[in-house]
C-alpha cells in the first residue's frame, strides 16, 4: 500500500475505476450542483487533475493516488490547506470497491495525516463525512479522530446539499505519528504485541 502524486497520465485508469465504481461512490462524493459527476469522457479527470496540481504548487493541496500493490486502487487529497495561525486542512478519500475492507484506506489516511503533521508543518487535519457513511466514518474512527458535531447542508452531494459529521485529529493527539499507532492497533488485533499510546 502506498501514495503517490497525482499524474496526468493516470487519466485512464482514473476514469475507468470511477465508472466501474459511480454507483459505490454516487451517494458520497462531493458534486457540483451545475454539472454531473460521472462522464465517460477524459475532460472531468484532466481538469480535476489540473486544479489539484495547481493547487498543490500553490501549497493549497496534496492530490495523491493511493496503490496497492503497485496498482491504482483510489485516491486520497488533502485540500482547503489554511496556513498561518489555523495551519489545518480537510482530507477526503475513496477507493475501489474491489479493494475495500483490506486496511488500505486507514492506511493511507494515516500515512498522508503523518505527513501533514511531520512533514508539511500542519496542526489540525479534519474529515467531514456524511452520517449515512458507516465505512467511511469507521476508517477515521478506527484512527482516533474525534466527532466534532455536524456540518447543517455542508457539501452538495449526489444532487443535493448534505449535512456532514466532522471528525478532527490534532499533531497532540498523535505525538509519535498516526502510522505508528493505527499498525500497533492491527497487530494486537491479529494478537501480535502493542506498544500503542493510551
Amino acid at each position: 500500500m502506498g501514495l503517490r502524486p497525482l499524474r496526468l497520465r493516470d487519466v485512464r485508469v482514473w476514469r475507468d475505476s470511477r465508472l466501474r465504481n459511480a454507483d459505490w461512490l454516487r451517494p458520497w462524493e462531493p458534486s457540483n450542483p451545475e454539472t454531473p459527476l460521472f462522464r465517460t469522457g477524459l475532460g472531468p479527470y484532466i481538469a480535476m487533475a489540473g486544479t489539484l496540481r495547481r493547487e498543490a504548487r500553490q501549497g493549497l493541496a496534496l492530490p495523491w493516488v493511493v496503490t496497492y500493490e503497485g496498482a491504482f486502487a483510489g485516491q486520497l487529497t488533502v485540500g482547503a490547506i489554511v496556513w498561518g495561525s489555523a495551519r489545518s486542512a480537510q482530507i477526503g478519500y475513496w477507493v475501489d470497491s474491489a479493494l475495500a475492507g483490506r486496511g488500505i484506506i486507514p492506511t493511507a489516511v494515516a500515512m498522508a495525516v503523518d505527513h501533514c503533521f511531520f512533514t508539511t508543518g500542519l496542526h489540525r487535519v479534519e474529515a467531514n463525512i456524511r452520517p449515512e457513511n458507516q465505512a467511511s466514518r469507521r476508517v477515521v474512527e478506527k484512527l482516533g479522530f474525534r466527532e466534532e458535531g455536524v456540518r447543517r447542508r455542508h457539501l452538495h452531494i449526489d444532487g443535493a446539499w448534505r449535512d456532514h459529521i466532522c471528525y478532527a485529529l490534532t499533531v497532540e493527539d498523535a505525538p509519535r505519528g498516526l502510522l505508528a499507532r493505527w499498525r500497533a492497533r492491527e497487530s494486537a488485533a491479529r494478537g501480535g504485541p502493542s506498544h500503542e499510546e493510551v
